[in-house]
């Protein structure tokens, strides 16, 4: 007789985290980095990890800059070709934000061979490779360790012209703060982890983390546009403050403004929330001013770690309507303007 097939286990049962909210805290991420030996940098090196920012940036000539980033995780979902297509959006998504092109990509893939089917884990190097064609490039090589869990995501690399390369440090006083995609994702994948979320809403989450920021690339060609990020691991109130002490400014948030995921309110009210938001809260809550009327769920909402989350851009007020038009021939049909840019420090919740 033929022994009977084991059963396939859920992916994200095999991982103490998913997606972005993985990420090491950041303020133990700045512990741990403050004490690494530093060193003279060329002055070829554009960008480099003294502001945080989305990725390297080297100027190779006078017409062209090389980004380089990388991006990995656990499962955020159990099916495995979903996966790949999350941690693959996630990963490019730096290159968009530093306002370059993508060109290539490395494939970086640790899976418990003895735990899962060749066949599953062919299904999250397919689902890789699909958004890279999407994007218009090829996964050109990698590397692969038998791990205890499952690890997937990508190094990417891209071009830009060094005039054109969008920092997450140079916004200006005055600029309005605009979202390209709504928040909540974190929740979303807290719900799913406890068997908690609709069909509709799971189908929310994939067309969110599947959906290339690929406005990065147009909104750097604009003169008004001073900064870019995007929103992952750390939630938006990490990534707004990463971008305050860049440009020695205060962030100003109009709560009421801030798109959200469907449904993702009435699962915060209910309890439905990440560890992560939490490790995320007590990093930088020290930084954040929020109004009286504003409760624990918005501040589990403002510190939701967002996975393959949108970009957020900081751009003179007369270029708004330019910005969110661009979003939205692209189909990024929930972008809007969240709040602005003014002097001071940290960030104002209101």
């Amino acid at each position: 007789m033929s022994e009977p097939t084991k059963p396939v286990p859920r992916l994200t049962s095999l991982s103490h985290g998913g997606g972005c909210g993985c990420k090491i805290a950041p303020g133990v991420l700045s512990d741990i980095l403050k004490n690494t030996a530093g060193f003279a940098m060329p002055k070829e090196l554009l960008v480099g990890i003294e502001t945080s920012d989305d990725a390297a940036v080297y100027q190779l000539n006078d017409e062209q800059a090389l980004i380089a980033t990388t991006d990995f995780f656990m499962p955020i979902v159990d099916d495995p070709y979903d996966f790949g297509r999350i941690a693959a959006t996630n990963a490019i998504s730096d290159v968009y934000a530093m306002g370059g092109t993508p060109i290539m990509a490395l494939g970086l893939v640790g899976m418990p061979i003895n735990v899962l089917p060749i066949d599953t884990i062919g299904a999250i190097l397919r689902g890789g490779r699909d958004v890279c064609r999407d994007a218009g490039i090829p996964i050109a090589g990698g590397h692969t360790i038998d791990s205890v869990e499952p690890i997937y995501g990508l190094v990417v690399l891209g071009l830009v012209h060094p005039s054109r390369v969008k920092r997450n440090s140079a916004a200006q006083a005055g600029d309005v703060l605009i979202l390209g995609k709504p928040l909540g994702v974190g929740i979303l994948s807290a719900a799913l982890k406890k068997e908690q979320l609709s069909t509709e809403g799971y189908a929310q989450m994939i067309a969110i983390t599947t959906q290339l920021n690929k406005p990065g690339v147009e909104l750097a060609a604009l003169e008004g546009v001073h900064a870019l990020t995007d929103i992952t691991g750390f939630g938006l109130a990490g990534h707004v403050l990463e971008m305050a002490r860049g440009a020695g400014l205060q962030a100003q948030i109009a709560w009421a403004r801030v798109p959200l995921i469907e449904g993702v309110r009435a699962l915060a009210d209910a309890g439905v929330v990440t560890g992560a938001s939490g490790r995320n809260w007590a990093s930088y809550g020290h930084e954040v001013t929020l109004a009286p009327h504003l409760r624990e769920v918005d501040r589990a909402l403002l510190s939701d770690p967002q996975t393959s989350g949108g970009l957020l851009v900081a751009c003179a007020p007369a270029h708004a309507q330019q910005v969110l038009d661009i979003f939205a021939q692209a189909g990024f049909a929930r972008a809007a303007v969240i709040g602005q840019m003014a002097s001071g420090a940290g960030l104002a919740v209101a």
